[in-house]
C-alpha cells in the first residue's frame, strides 16, 4: 500500500516521502512525527478503533490510566480514518499532561485490507465504531479471519446474534474471542443478576429479578447518540431478528422455578421511591444468552488452557448462579418521568418503521427524544454530574426444598441489590470496556479459545466485578425480607 505522510518536527516541515508500507504515526509532548513500521509490525496489546468519535476518545482517556501502571497493559494505538481527528482525540485525553506516544493508524470498516491489517498487529481490537448493524460487522470478521480477540459496546440484540450466527465456528477454529455489550450495554445487567443470585443462599431459590435503571443528575441528563440511533434502527431491524431466531435451531432453555405473572405497565417501586415501566433493551436479550449458554454447560466455558485450580474456581463460581426470569425497567422518581419515557417510544416505535420517519427521528434527535439525545452529545460538566443507579429485585422462595410439593405459590421472599456509577455513556461504559480488555490480557489462558459469547458466560468467573469496583463501580446488597 503506498502512503504519502508528512512529518514535523520542531515546527519545520520536512518533504512528503512516499513509503512503500503501511505507516504509523506517533504524538509526543515534543513534536508529532512519523515512524514508519513495515511489515511485519511489532505486536499491540490493544487498538482501539473509532477512537476519534466522541465515546473512543473517552475510551483512549480511560486506557491511558492504566499504561504506565503494574497492570497487563504494555501498549496500545488508536485508529481510525482521519489521523488528524485521532491526534486530537490523543492530546484531548491526555488533558495537561504531555501528550504520550502512542502510535495512530488508519483504517476505515469500508476497507476490508484496513482492517485486517489491523487486527493482524494486536491481540485485540476495542471497537468504537457505530451503529453496529451498520459499521460492525467487517471488523468481526477481520478480527476473525485473524484470530485476535474482539470487544465493542454494543448494545444491538440483532447485530449480537448476527455476528454470533455467521461467526462462532470460525472464531473457534482461529482462536477470536468475540465479545460484544462489553459497556453499559450489558455488564451491569449480566454482572448485577449474577451478583443478586449469588445472595440466595440454601435452601432459598429464586425465581425472577426485575432490573431498574434510574439516571441521576444535578444537571440535565443527555444521552448518548449512539444508543439512540441503535434504538431507532433495532425498530427497523425488528422483522429481520425474529426472522433471524426463527431461523437457528433452537437452544436450550434453563428451568426455573414458580411461574411469573404479567406485571402492570407502569409499577411503583415503593422500597426505593422509584416509577418505573417496561425497557426494551439489549440487556434482557444478552441476559437469555447467558443463561442459554449455563443451560447447555452449568460449568460453563473451559478456558484454553486452565489450571486445575482454575477449574475448581469457575465450577465453584457458576454453582451458585441460578437461572431466573429477567427484565428491564426505566424508572424516575415521578411519574411524570415515566410518562417522558413512554412518549419517548412510542415515538421511536411509531416513526421508526418507515423511511421518512426515521429520517426525522436521525435529523431531529432532539424533538422526538424531548431533549433526552442531542447531536452535540453531552458537555463535560453535564458528563461529570450525571450518574447511575441500577435495582436489582430478586424475587424467589426462602424454601425451594419443598416448592415442588406446593404448587403454584408466590414468592415469599425478596432480595434487593444495586449497582452504582457514574454517567453511563462516556463515563462508565469506557471503565468497563478497558477492564474487560485488561481481563482478557491478564486472564487470556483462562478464558475461552474463541467464539462468539455475550459478555456474562465469558467474564462471570473473572475478577471482572472486584475490578469495576476498584474504578468507580459499585455492588451493594440493600435489603432481605422474607414475607
Amino acid at each position: 500500500m503506498w502512503t504519502i505522510v508528512t512529518a514535523y518536527k520542531r515546527n519545520r516541515t520536512i518533504l512528503p516521502k512516499i513509503l512503500d508500507y503501511p505507516t504509523c504515526f506517533t504524538i509526543s509532548n515534543r513534536a508529532i512525527s512519523q515512524k514508519p513500521s513495515p511489515c511485519p509490525s511489532p505486536t499491540y496489546d490493544v487498538i482501539i478503533l473509532g477512537a476519534s468519535g466522541f465515546t473512543g476518545k473517552h475510551v483512549i482517556r480511560e486506557t491511558l490510566k492504566f499504561l504506565n501502571l503494574p497492570s497487563p497493559l504494555k501498549n496500545f494505538a488508536i485508529a481510525g480514518r482521519n489521523t488528524s481527528k485521532l491526534s486530537q482525540a490523543l492530546q484531548w485525553a491526555s488533558g495537561r499532561n504531555p501528550s504520550p506516544e502512542i502510535p495512530i493508524l488508519t483504517a476505515d470498516t469500508t476497507d476490508p485490507a484496513s482492517l485486517r491489517h489491523l487486527a493482524s498487529r494486536t491481540k485485540i481490537i476495542l471497537n468504537c465504531v457505530g451503529p453496529f448493524r451498520l459499521y460492525g460487522e467487517p471488523v468481526v470478521e477481520a478480527c476473525v479471519d485473524s484470530g485476535c480477540d474482539y470487544l465493542d459496546i454494543c448494545g444491538e440484540p440483532e447485530f449480537m446474534e448476527r455476528m454470533e450466527v455467521k461467526y462462532h465456528d470460525k472464531a473457534v477454529e482461529n482462536g477470536s474471542l468475540v465479545v460484544s455489550a462489553c459497556g453499559f450495554d450489558s455488564i451491569p445487567a449480566e454482572l448485577g443478576w449474577m451478583f443478586n443470585s449469588r445472595q440466595w443462599m440454601p435452601p432459598a431459590i429464586f425465581s425472577k429479578v426485575e432490573a431498574y435503571i434510574s439516571l441521576e443528575s444535578d444537571k440535565k441528563i443527555v444521552g448518548n447518540l449512539g444508543t439512540y440511533e441503535s434504538a431507532v434502527l433495532s425498530v427497523a431491524n425488528a422483522d429481520i431478528l425474529q426472522e433471524l431466531r426463527r431461523s437457528r435451531p433452537k437452544k436450550p432453555r434453563p428451568e426455573i422455578p414458580g411461574t411469573i405473572p404479567k406485571g402492570p405497565l407502569v409499577n411503583h417501586l415503593k422500597e426505593v421511591g422509584l416509577w418505573a415501566v417496561k425497557l426494551p433493551s439489549a440487556d434482557a436479550t444478552v441476559v437469555r444468552r447467558t443463561l442459554s449458554c449455563l443451560a447447555e454447560d452449568s460449568c460453563g466455558l473451559p478456558g484454553v488452557n486452565e489450571s486445575t485450580e482454575q477449574i475448581e474456581r469457575r465450577e465453584a463460581f457458576w454453582s451458585t448462579i441460578k437461572p431466573a426470569h429477567f427484565g428491564m425497567k426505566i424508572a424516575s422518581k415521578s411519574l411524570l418521568g415515566v410518562v417522558r419515557f413512554i412518549t419517548v417510544g412510542k415515538f421511536i416505535a411509531l416513526f421508526g418503521k418507515t423511511d421518512i420517519g426515521r429520517w426525522l427521528l436521525l435529523n431531529f434527535p432532539s424533538v422526538f427524544s424531548l431533549g433526552f439525545f442531542r447531536k452535540k452529545g453531552p458537555t463535560e460538566d453535564e458528563v461529570a454530574s450525571a450518574s447511575f443507579k441500577m435495582w436489582f429485585v430478586g424475587q424467589g422462595f426462602s424454601d425451594g426444598s419443598s416448592l415442588a410439593s406446593q404448587g403454584n405459590r408466590k414468592p415469599d421472599m425478596e432480595i434487593i441489590t444495586r449497582v452504582m456509577g457514574p454517567e453511563i455513556g462516556y463515563s462508565t461504559t469506557p471503565i468497563i470496556l478497558v477492564q474487560c480488555a485488561l481481563m482478557l490480557l491478564k486472564e487470556r489462558r483462562n478464558l475461552p479459545k474463541g467464539g462468539v459469547f455475550p459478555p456474562g458466560i465469558v467474564f462471570g468467573p473473572t475478577d471482572l466485578q472486584d475490578r469495576l469496583q476498584e474504578n468507580g463501580i459499585s455492588f451493594d446488597v440493600i435489603s432481605k425480607k422474607t414475607a
